[in-house]
């Protein structure tokens, strides 16, 4: 097929695009390849990315509440559609490159662990460090693709390394991805714990309703327009310093009420003894491990259990403790 599509998109994004944008034909690969007849090379990632086991587990990945009942609670992948969905507007906004906003957002998450983050501090524990968003760039330079990786071009790898963390994406693209992950999360989770009966309304302090609104509809939009005013024509993404100000307030009442909340904290125990105990027992049990693991850690095992650990869902973490230390009726 002739290359006319995709050449005719990347001349369109030249056109059209901020001239602070991304810009695909820009793109670069670690390991060269022919060219898609199609699709851009951020189109492509955002397809490999989508078609991927580890994006494919976050749809029973916890995002807050450990196995809810229910069918409404967002779980990792639903938080990155989200994700995806409110960053792509703000970058239609600004005249950004929407495929690679898209990109990162989708694959932003695929390294969390089960269990959220009492997870991940879990593994900070028993390793000495651990972070999800660099445990995301090492499954999609390592532990995808039979161990090659699936070749992600650096510009939706700085993105996903950067959306949490020190250090600032290179791309204006990765930069909203960075402040609309933490926009999507608090408005979601705020609306997940009032589902919950954690919180009601009135518990949300008076100066965060009265500067962003008290439902999930009001927040993002009064967020996501600020975010586009604030940054049109600047070479950085920001945030007016008033609603700055609210989202941290917003993410402090979070974190006490909802996070570190004493309602979950029975469950956050129970998820940090499973994943201790299954690391434990794999570590004295490494023939149990799949051996693609141990080959692509060059032999390192305890890197071996964690890249298998971080990749379990919540329902097998707990499917295999059953299986392994509880007994059968």
């Amino acid at each position: 097929m002739s290359q006319s599509i995709r050449l005719r998109t990347e001349e369109h994004e030249f056109q059209r695009l901020s001239p602070l944008a991304a810009k695909s034909a820009e793109a670069r690969r670690t390991r060269e390849e022919v060219e898609c007849s199609v699709r851009t090379r951020f189109q492509r990632d955002r397809d490999r990315i989508l078609h991927s086991k580890p994006f494919r587990r976050l749809k029973h990945k916890t995002q807050v509440y450990i196995a809810p009942v229910g069918d409404h609670y967002r779980t990792r992948m639903t938080h990155s559609l989200e994700v995806a969905q409110i960053c792509r507007t703000i970058g239609r906004a600004l005249s950004l490159n929407e495929d690679l906003i898209e990109a990162i957002s989708l694959g932003h998450d695929v390294g969390h662990t089960p269990f959220g983050h009492v997870g991940e501090e879990t593994l900070a524990s028993l390793i000495g460090h651990f972070e999800h968003n660099e445990q995301s760039v090492r499954i999609y330079t390592v532990l995808t693709g039979n161990g090659e990786g699936l070749n992600l071009t650096e510009q939706v790898l700085d993105g996903i390394l950067h959306h949490t963390g020190p250090g600032m994406p290179n791309t204006l693209e990765g930069q909203i991805v960075r402040i609309g992950d933490r926009i999507a999360y608090l408005c979601h989770d705020f609306d997940d714990a009032l589902r919950a009966e954690i919180l009601s309304v009135n518990d949300l302090p008076a100066t965060i309703r009265k500067e962003i609104g008290s439902s999930t509809s009001e927040m993002i939009t009064t967020m996501v327009l600020d975010m586009i005013q604030a940054s049109e024509g600047k070479d950085t993404i920001c945030q007016s310093a008033e609603i700055s100000a609210i989202m941290k307030e917003f993410r402090d009442f979070m974190f006490e009420r909802v996070y570190y909340s004493s309602s979950l904290q029975e469950e956050r125990s129970k998820s940090r003894l499973i994943l201790g105990i299954l690391f434990d027992y794999y570590l004295h049990h490494p023939e149990i491990l799949p051996e693609d693991y141990l080959r692509w850690t060059g032999g390192d095992l305890k890197q071996a259990i964690t890249d298998y650990v971080a990749g379990l869902t919540d329902n097998y973490a707990i499917s295999i403790f059953k299986h392994l230390f509880i007994p059968k009726e």
